[in-house]
């Protein structure tokens, strides 16, 4: 009889146990459970675990009611997670498997927002970096991206930003070209300068690389001993740009601007030119046409006003004191 009493209480124990685990360590067993917890991954930033969840989801309910709806919030989660090659790849499906879809539009545009970040490290997330001066391949496949969907969906709701970020875009691909440009420039390389400049004005027009575009051909072609040509192109320059850097207050030319200076010091020579050397400083015209150089060169110099105006005090205590 004791025996029994004991096996009964043992089993009583048990199943409390067991229950009380279930309710401590619920199992994820429905579509909208899985939509649910991802949700709330998604909503506090927990992105690997949400891409986990929708992942599961569509695993198991592909033809579930949240199934594309889970297809969609994964690419952003993918973008969010600073995974752009998995977030286009997930666009690139869902298009595939949706085409008709009523929210494909989206698909289109985080196929170009996902190009627009790639490339771009932690380093230039949080630093400003000049992004002209590096591999063009993301920005050309973004602007290809937001050009198929204003082609596409020119009344969808994210047309708008879309346009925007074109106009930057082409306006850093236009930039790309003058470094580029100024580089051959550099080496002697004057044919090709002027091929540069030249798909500047006839491509880019209205971007602000524009004005240094023609400096370039002005430039090149005059050092290549063709006087016409060079100037035509001043002419243009000087009806369209006269604040150009390299024009004078009487709107002549300096062909010495953008020239190589090199110091004959002995530093110089020991490090064969490597120190102590004056590299020619390009064209690059920026802080005149682009708004957006204006603006940080009149905070940097705001900055560097108020900094002179620190204390000895101020700057050992890094502000605290004073």
């Amino acid at each position: 009889m004791q025996v029994r009493a004991f096996l009964l209480l043992g089993s009583l124990i048990l199943l409390t146990a067991c229950a009380s685990n279930e309710e401590k360590t619920p199992e994820l067993s429905t579509e909208q459970a899985f939509y649910e917890a991802a949700q709330k991954q998604l909503n506090t930033s927990q992105w690997d675990i949400g891409i986990q969840n929708l992942q599961a989801l569509e695993e198991n309910f592909p033809f579930g009611a949240y199934a594309e709806q889970a297809q969609l919030e994964l690419i952003y989660a993918y973008y969010r997670n600073f995974e752009p090659e998995a977030a286009t790849a997930a666009a690139d499906r869902f298009i595939r498997l949706h085409p008709q879809h009523r929210n494909v539009d989206y698909a289109f545009y985080m196929k170009g927002l996902a190009s627009f970040t790639e490339g771009r490290g932690l380093f230039e997330r949080f630093m400003p970096t000049d992004l002209t001066s590096r591999d063009p391949g993301s920005a050309r496949e973004s602007f290809a991206h937001f050009s198929q969907l204003l082609a596409r969906y020119p009344n969808s709701p994210y047309a708008a930003d879309a346009k925007k970020r074109m106009i930057y875009l082409r306006n850093l691909l236009a930039r790309l070209e003058i470094h580029v440009a100024n580089y051959y420039l550099k080496r002697g390389a004057y044919l090709g300068a002027v091929n540069r400049g030249r798909y500047v004005v006839e491509n880019f027009q209205q971007t602000p690389a524009v004005p240094d575009a023609l400096a370039v051909m002005v430039q090149s072609y005059y050092l290549l001993e063709m006087p016409e040509l060079a100037n035509t192109s001043l002419e243009v320059m000087r009806a369209n740009y006269p604040e150009h850097p390299a024009l004078d207050a009487n709107g002549e030319f300096n062909y010495q601007y953008n020239s190589v200076v090199e110091n004959d010091s002995w530093v110089s020579k020991a490090t064969f030119g490597l120190f102590d050397k004056e590299e020619p400083p390009g064209f690059d015209s920026r802080r005149v046409y682009n708004p957006e150089f204006r603006n940080d060169n009149e905070s940097l110099s705001e900055a560097a006003e108020q900094a002179g105006k620190r204390s000895w005090l101020s700057w050992l205590t890094f502000g605290i004191i004073d």
